[in-house]
């Protein structure tokens, strides 16, 4: 074996030498983002109270996903707890999740006092299981928080079925699906509320933030209550009719995010492209399992390009030694999550330790097994939307360096 037929991690030549040709930078700016800034310092005006940037932004992000209103926040893990806030949802009350997803979809749910209810994922979407959501529902339930994984919509029109017929409200978790389309229509305010993120590796940038999204004039201005210390829009200044806190964002993240939004139609169609060409590759080799295409998903954010691996196609090496090698080949990938009821805070939480609500069902998390959850954050690899603003020579290295481990191997 020559050394350009090695693996990297074995001393042979990396496919893509990152020095050399590295891959496209993010965040992206230029001096539109510059000037933006500069405005909200020279104004005088940072604090959304006072100034104009944070009004802009609800509004013009709120009707580029074709929602009424739009409450900005301090990031996505406070969107979703001030989501379930302004619903009245607490303690005692259950709220299922899907385990596959960032911490906080589960967490914000304890923070209120809720009880979160795991309900495990199908493999090849990544996305919660309709199939099993009914059976998870109790007399406690109040809502659904179906995640649209890696900018994949979920299944809404099952979720949002299920949710009808049981009386239940539906949280979007949309932090990684910005101008994602379910069947034409753009997530977010497809259920009740829709929740985003806006920190720094997601598809809209500020470092962070986060907003709320809702066709609910009623549950917007609960939201927005929460979101501004139990204020309500048309109270006295020092009049707090409402358990809330300073969820605010500021002048200067809006401004910033109002710039990046003008990006975002591009980007997304740039990610759409070389999603489509980077797929049509790993088609080709064996042993890699790729999330089932869906007609309805007329948009896919791209925020991850996740794919599975047999372990027999590639030597029976773990996902560990694939991560490793490709990372050495020069292919910027990871892991990704761990089921979630694996965390130490539901161990917690299922003891009773610390404050947690007690009149809430107890549940057993750290004897929990889904299947499919479990299979998946043993195989899956992620890629970052990074990657696919670039060009077909970087999706072509991708695939090199894929196929060039499995001949190594097999």
């Amino acid at each position: 074996m020559n050394a350009s037929d090695r693996p990297a991690i074995e001393g042979g030549i990396p496919v893509r030498d990152v020095a050399r040709k590295p891959w496209p930078a993010w965040p992206i700016y230029d001096k539109a983002e510059e000037r933006a800034l500069l405005d909200v310092l020279h104004s005088n005006k940072w604090w959304y109270m006072e100034g104009a940037e944070g009004i802009a932004f609800e509004r013009e992000f709120a009707a580029f996903h074709e929602a009424e209103h739009g409450v900005a926040c301090t990031n996505g893990t406070a969107a979703l707890e001030i989501a379930l806030r302004a619903m009245g949802i607490g303690c005692g009350d259950e709220v299922i999740v899907p385990p596959y997803t960032f911490v906080a979809t589960a967490s914000a749910v304890l923070a209120v006092g809720a009880t979160p209810i795991f309900v495990d994922i199908a493999g090849d979407t990544l996305n919660i299981d309709p199939a099993r959501i009914e059976e998870a529902i109790t007399p406690r339930t109040r809502a659904l928080i179906p995640v649209h994984i890696a900018g994949r919509p979920a299944d809404m029109d099952a979720v949002l079925a299920i949710a009808g017929k049981h009386g239940l409200k539906v949280i979007e978790d949309a932090a990684q699906a910005h101008a994602a389309e379910w069947k034409g229509r753009r997530v977010g305010a497809i259920g009740d509320i829709g929740t985003f993120s806006f920190q720094a590796s997601k598809n809209l940038n500020a470092g962070e933030g986060g907003i709320l999204i809702s066709n609910d004039e009623e549950l917007a201005d609960a939201a927005w209550s929460v979101t501004h210390v139990g204020r309500v829009r048309s109270g006295r200044w020092y009049e707090h009719r409402v358990l809330g806190s300073n969820f605010r964002l500021t002048e200067f993240q809006s401004a910033l995010l109002r710039v990046q939004l003008r990006r975002l139609p591009e980007q997304t169609a740039r990610r759409a492209e070389n999603a489509v060409g980077l797929r049509a590759l790993l088609q080709e080799i064996p042993g890699i399992a790729l999330p089932r295409e869906d007609a309805r998903i007329t948009c896919h954010a791209n925020h991850l390009f996740p794919f599975r691996y047999h372990k027999e196609a590639f030597g029976n090496r773990s996902l560990q030694e694939l991560l490793a090698a490709l990372l050495a080949e020069g292919v910027p990938c990871s892991s990704g999550y761990v089921p979630l009821y694996k965390e130490g805070m539901f161990a917690r939480a299922a003891a009773g330790e610390g404050a947690w609500c007690r009149a809430g069902r107890r549940i057993p998390y750290p004897e929990l097994s889904l299947p499919e959850c479990e299979a998946v954050c043993a195989d899956c690899v992620w890629l970052p939307q990074n990657i696919l603003l670039g060009s077909a020579s970087d999706r072509e290295d991708i695939a090199t360096a894929i196929s060039k481990l499995q001949q190594a191997w097999i």
